[in-house]
């Protein structure tokens, strides 16, 4: 049984100096456990419980009677202004003005011809002009040619009446 207890009590430091590691390991690293024979659920609890101490009761919607909770009551945000934000989203949103009328001639597909059309067109204009002051000379002309038959003819009629006269 002494080589039994001896073994124990060998197991036992070498279980103590592998605590004394673990405690200094987390001495190093910033995390103390409160006792080291203490449970991991009931260390956890115990932080919840200490972290509900600590934490502040904010009251933003509910309107408390006690004067206690009304001094930790949070007060009304404001809204942010938001007007020039919006104004400038409006502006960059407008579309740039589109030509307001559509030319069809433009959207319409050419003939193979147009620009010998259109260099000619300058040209077609002087003709036209002399095209209707040669029309009108030649309306003008029979005009007067009607105008003697008309004399003649008005003379022979007279002429008739006179003799129906006798």
């Amino acid at each position: 049984m002494a080589a039994a207890a001896a073994g124990v009590g060998r197991l036992e430091e070498e279980a103590l100096r592998r605590k004394e590691r673990l405690k200094a390991l987390r001495e190093k690293t910033g995390r103390k456990d409160k006792e080291d024979g203490e449970p991991k659920t009931k260390q956890l609890r115990e932080e919840e419980e200490e972290g509900e101490k600590h934490r502040e009761l904010r009251l933003r919607n509910y309107v408390p009677e006690d004067e206690d909770l009304k001094r930790r009551r949070v007060p009304q945000a404001k809204p942010v202004a938001v007007e020039e934000k919006v104004k400038e989203q409006l502006e960059a949103a407008k579309p740039e003005p589109v030509i307001e009328e559509v030319d069809l001639a433009n959207l319409a597909p050419r003939k193979p011809d147009w620009d010998l059309k259109r260099d000619v067109s300058k040209k077609l204009e002087k003709l036209e002009k002399r095209t209707r002051r040669a029309i009108a000379e030649l309306i003008r002309e029979r005009l007067k040619g009607q105008e003697d038959n008309l004399a003649s003819v008005v003379e022979a009629t007279t002429g008739q009446e006179a003799c129906d006269s006798d």
